[in-house]
């Protein structure tokens, strides 16, 4: 059962984070004016926005990568985890010393603080079963 979800918690966070980027590519105004709480963190700048469209490309297809390569899944869900942890501390950070207030926290959540939580929770699971794994090997 916790694998089927953990695998459809990647499948989730992949297609979200492909479709996210090519948002982010295709349209970088569109997707700038129309992200809750974007246009408050500065003017829009089209590379930057595209530079992150491609990060969140290569997130996308190293969720859905890991669903088919169990050998990998621990890197190919634990560097993007990593980066939607750090994503998510930056944005908490910027309320602790007062760049944003304490109103942002909710509005983020869904769609920086809950990934970085997801992702790394299945990573954990992935680390997990692969001791598991071992353990099973190293019996026989």
């Amino acid at each position: 059962m916790l694998k089927s979800i953990s695998l459809g918690v990647a499948f989730a966070l992949g297609i979200a984070a492909i479709a996210n980027g090519i948002f982010m590519l295709v349209a970088p105004e569109n997707w700038y004016f129309a992200v809750p709480g974007v246009t408050a963190t500065g003017p829009f700048n089209q590379h930057f926005v595209r530079d992150i469209g491609l990060i969140f490309l290569l997130i996308g297809g190293a969720f859905l990568l890991g669903i088919a390569r169990p050998d990998l899944r621990i890197a190919l869900w634990g560097a993007p985890s990593l980066w939607l942890a750090g994503h998510a501390l930056f944005h908490l950070w910027e309320v602790a010393v007062g760049i944003c207030s304490a109103s942002v926290i909710p509005r983020d959540f869904p769609a920086v603080t809950l990934p970085a939580i997801l992702g790394l929770s299945i990573t954990a699971w992935a680390i997990a079963e692969s001791r598991r794994h071992s353990e099973q090997v190293s019996d026989t």
